[in-house]
């Protein structure tokens, strides 16, 4: 049976400033909403996405590491997030590299009722743009934790600050060069 959510949540997703999704925490994850930030970041629209799994996102891109960060997340139920930098594609097939934050949310009982994400495109940022984003996911999750508590939901967990924003660019443009040339070739 598919959840449903909260009415405070889907409200909360359609006011968001930053690319947001939420997915079933069992079987496929498959989401239940996106923000319509998310649809800006990635050309799809709720109806294309929702009732799927957001790893069709990721198309052929080959995402090892990324992808074992991910299953080593949805695998172990202690672990409370995951942030990783993963190849994604947008629907009309441009890569971009998308800095994924993922989190559970869960009911008062510590039953994992839905995962949370949070998208952000790192493929051509400055360090500036990261650290705004990184202040604003904080200030979402900040207005997250109260409207989830009114629906008799936790959640998990805390932002994972970058420690070296300049960092985290310099490899988000190393993989998106590593992927142009790998469709040049």
């Amino acid at each position: 049976m598919t959840p449903e959510l909260p009415p405070a949540l889907r409200e909360y997703l359609r006011l968001s400033r930053v690319a947001l999704a939420i997915a079933t925490a069992d079987d496929d994850n498959h989401l239940l909403a996106v923000s319509d930030r998310f649809s800006a970041l990635t050309g799809y629209a709720p109806e294309d996405v929702v009732g799927r799994n957001c790893r069709m996102l990721q198309r052929s891109a080959a995402n090892e590491e990324p992808r074992s960060r991910l299953r080593e997340f949805l695998g172990n139920p202690r672990q409370e997030n995951v942030r990783t930098s993963i190849v994604n594609f947008r629907k009309d097939g441009t890569p971009f590299v998308n800095l994924l934050y993922m989190s559970r949310l869960r009911a008062l009982d510590g039953t994992a009722r839905y995962i949370f994400a949070s998208q952000f495109d790192v493929s051509r940022s400055q360090p500036d743009l990261l650290s705004d984003y990184d202040d604003e996911l904080g200030r979402t999750l900040g207005r997250l934790t109260p409207i989830a508590g009114d629906a008799g939901i936790v959640v998990e967990g805390t932002l994972l600050t970058i420690a070296n924003s300049a960092a985290t660019v310099a490899q988000a443009k190393m993989m998106l060069a590593s992927l142009e040339y790998d469709h040049s070739a």
